[in-house]
């Protein structure tokens, strides 16, 4: 795993993100949680859960950024809620349009106005994530544009971690991953049926074996 340097860190007390910010607290790394609102429909959720998960002493470090007005005329089921009971949900109707540039980006320009040269997100390769987005190429297409004009550095030290490597790395740092909470689809409860769902949920299984 490269080198970690003080940066932001996306956060949304989601499993992934808290393993990320109890690995950099494990490495003595100084860190800034932000969370940003795009009007996805769980963010009071994300936010909750954020301050339940990171240690007391960084909940007053975290940093918000609204931006919801962006997709306020979106049809995705990341931002209007579902009913569950009625309907059924795919990997398509959760699909939010440059999502992942939108929250890299932001991220890149705040740590920038802090004079800070690194963002670093827990993006990991997914089987059951259809964004276009969320490929290498995007993030390594991404990383080469931002590098060459400027000088904020993307790090994503669990690209190539499955769930399960990522979940398993939290319980030895002892990040509390049971807190943490990726569903899509629901604000509240996980469906147990979203791509955050089945992923977090094969790799707990697996954990469990």
């Amino acid at each position: 795993m490269q080198e970690l340097k003080k940066g932001i860190i996306l956060a949304s007390g989601g499993l992934d993100s808290t393993t990320l910010c109890y690995l950099l607290i494990k490495n003595n790394i100084e860190f800034i949680p932000l969370i940003i609102n795009y009007s996805q429909h769980c963010f009071e959720t994300e936010l909750e859960r954020l301050k339940e998960v990171l240690p007391e002493n960084y909940v007053n470090k975290i940093e918000i950024i609204d931006v919801s007005g962006i997709y306020k005329y979106s049809k995705s089921k990341f931002i209007i809620p579902s009913n569950l009971w009625e309907e059924k949900v795919t990997a398509e109707d959760l699909y939010i349009p440059y999502r992942n540039v939108l929250l890299l980006t932001i991220a890149a320009s705040f740590a920038r106005t802090l004079e800070m040269n690194y963002v670093y997100s827990a993006f990991i390769n997914s089987n059951h994530a259809k964004e276009i987005d969320c490929s290498n190429d995007f993030f390594n297409n991404l990383e080469s544009l931002l590098s060459e004009y400027g000088s904020v550095k993307i790090e994503m030290p669990f690209r190539d971690f499955s769930k399960y490597e990522v979940a398993k790395l939290g319980i030895e740092l002892g990040a509390p991953i049971g807190k943490t909470f990726s569903c899509q689809a629901s604000p509240k409860i996980p469906c147990g049926a979203c791509p955050n769902c089945v992923d977090r949920l094969e790799a707990l299984k697996k954990l469990s074996e």
